[in-house]
C-alpha cells in the first residue's frame, strides 16, 4: 500500500514511522529542508500526560480580559477583522464551560497516556536518545497559584497519576538551582518527562529510511484533487511540478492542513495560536535546573536539554505574522526571559539566547482529529495544538492502525473528525 503522509513536523514522522512498520511503502513530502522545522522545533520538549489539557477551560475567559492590558501576560488576544478569528473565538468560548472542559479533557489524556507509552517502546526498542529528562516541578508563586492548584491536586488523586504536593524547601532539594525568590510550593510529577522534539524527529527520520520511507524535502503540496475514489496530489518543487496518485494520503501539515483539508469539502475551525521560545547554553550548571520546571502563573516551562536551558510558553491568539520584531513578540520574549531570570538567574547569560516564535495549530475544543475524512483515502492527524510532541508518538500509531484498518489499542471517542460533523 503507498501511502503519502504531508507534513514532516514530529506528528508526520511518527506518522511514517507506524505505516512503514505496518508494512506500507511510504513517502514524505515536506516544504522545508528537514524534518521538525516549524512548530515542532521550539516546543518545550515536555510529555506530561496529566497537563495534557484543553486552552478551553472554565475561567478561561475572565482570565484573559483580565490580561489584555499587561505587559507580561502569559496570553494575548488581539482583534482582528480576521472572520476565521472570530468563528473560533465562538467556539472557544462555548467550549469553556464546565462539562465540556472535563470531557475535553478526557479526551486529550486518554491520547496522551496512550502516547506516552508507544513513545517509550519506541526509546527502548530502538536505542532513541534525545537529551531526555525525567519528572516535572509545577511552581506556585502564591496563595492564588495554591487556590488554582486545587483542581489539579483533586484530579491527580481521583486519576491515580503520581504526585508530590511540596513546600519550597522540598522543590529546592528537588532544584538545587532555584534561587531564593520567594514562593508557595510545588507539584512533583515523576512520571512526567522531557525532552529535545527535533534531535528525536531526526533519529526517527533516520529509522524510517532504513525502513524504505522517503522524505521529498523542498517540496510543496499545492492540491489536493479527488477522482472518485481516488485521490490525486498536485506537488511543485523548484525544478517544476508533479502529479501524483498513491492509495492514500495522510494530512499532517500542521496550520496548513485546513487549506489543504478545504479543497475537498471539509471545514475545520483550525487556527494558529503562537507561542515563543528561547534556547540558551548553560554557563553555570550548578544554578541550571536538573529537569523541567513549570511556572505556573505564567505558564512558561524551563527545561534542561543536555547543555542548554529551553524556556518556553506564552499565547497569542489574532496575530498570524510569525516574526520576533513585534511589539507583542518583544513584549512575550521579555517575559519568558523575566521567569527564567526569576528561577535561575544564575545558569546563562540570556542575553545570549536564540529566539524561536511558531504557530501551534489549535482546535477550539483542544483534542485533535485523526483518521478518516469524507473521503475513503484521505486521512487527518492534525490539531495538537500545544501537546503535539506529548501525543505524536500515539497519534501516528493510531492513524496507521485506520489506514491499514486494523483496530487502534484505544476508544476514539471524541478524537475523528465526527465531532465536527
Amino acid at each position: 500500500m503507498q501511502v503519502t503522509v504531508i507534513g514532516a513536523g514530529i506528528v508526520g514522522v511518527c506518522t511514517a514511522w507506524s505505516l512503514a512498520e505496518a508494512g506500507c511503502e511510504v513517502t514524505v513530502i515536506e516544504r522545508n529542508r528537514g524534518v521538525a522545522q516549524e512548530t515542532s522545533y521550539g516546543n518545550a520538549g515536555m510529555v506530561a500526560p496529566a497537563y495534557a489539557t484543553p486552552w478551553a477551560a472554565p475561567g478561561m475567559p475572565t482570565r484573559l480580559l483580565s490580561m489584555l492590558f499587561a505587559t507580561d501576560s502569559p496570553v494575548r488576544f488581539q482583534p482582528t477583522l480576521d472572520p476565521a478569528l472570530w468563528r473560533w473565538v465562538v467556539r472557544w468560548l462555548g467550549e469553556c464551560r464546565t462539562t465540556r472542559f472535563k470531557r475535553n479533557k478526557e479526551r486529550m489524556q486518554r491520547l496522551a497516556f496512550y502516547s506516552r507509552d508507544v513513545l517509550a517502546g519506541m526509546r527502548s526498542g530502538h536505542g532513541i536518545a534525545y537529551e531526555r529528562t525525567e519528572g516535572l516541578l509545577q511552581l506556585m508563586r502564591g496563595e492564588r497559584d495554591v487556590t488554582m492548584a486545587q483542581t489539579t491536586i483533586a484530579f491527580l488523586k481521583e486519576a491515580g497519576i503520581a504526585h508530590q504536593v511540596m513546600s519550597p524547601a522540598e522543590c529546592r532539594v528537588r532544584e538545587p538551582g532555584l534561587s531564593d525568590i520567594a514562593f508557595s510550593g510545588g507539584i512533583h510529577l515523576p512520571d512526567s518527562e522531557t525532552g529535545n522534539c527535533p534531535l528525536f524527529a531526526k533519529h526517527l527520520k533516520t529509522l524510517c529510511e532504513e525502513r524504505g520511507v522517503r522524505f521529498e524535502f523542498g517540496t510543496t503540496v499545492e492540491q489536493v484533487q479527488t477522482e472518485g475514489d481516488r485521490v490525486r496530489l498536485r506537488t511543485s518543487t523548484a525544478l517544476g511540478e508533479d502529479h501524483r496518485t498513491p492509495d492514500a494520503i495522510v494530512i499532517a501539515a500542521g496550520i496548513s492542513s485546513a487549506v489543504l483539508l478545504r479543497q475537498f469539502g471539509v471545514r475545520l475551525p483550525l487556527y494558529p495560536v503562537k507561542g515563543y521560545a528561547a534556547s540558551v547554553a548553560i554557563r553555570e550548571p550548578t544554578f541550571a535546573p536538573l529537569a523541567s520546571v513549570m511556572d505556573e502563573a505564567y505558564k512558561v516551562a524551563i527545561v534542561r536539554m543536555g547543555n542548554r536551558i529551553r524556556i518556553a510558553g506564552t499565547a497569542e491568539l489574532g496575530d498570524c505574522q510569525l516574526s520576533l520584531e513585534t511589539r507583542n513578540a518583544e513584549r512575550a520574549l521579555a517575559t519568558v526571559l523575566k521567569v527564567a531570570r526569576d528561577w535561575f538567574p544564575g545558569a546563562a547569560n540570556y542575553q545570549g539566547a536564540s529566539w524561536w516564535v511558531g504557530a501551534r495549530p489549535m482546535l477550539p475544543d483542544g483534542p485533535p482529529v485523526l483518521g478518516p475524512t469524507r473521503h475513503p483515502r484521505i486521512f487527518a492527524n492534525l490539531g495538537h495544538g500545544s501537546t503535539g510532541w506529548a501525543m505524536a508518538p500515539g497519534s501516528g500509531r493510531i492513524v496507521a492502525d485506520l489506514v491499514t484498518q486494523r483496530k487502534p489499542a484505544i476508544d476514539l471517542e471524541g478524537l475523528t473528525l465526527a465531532r465536527y460533523a
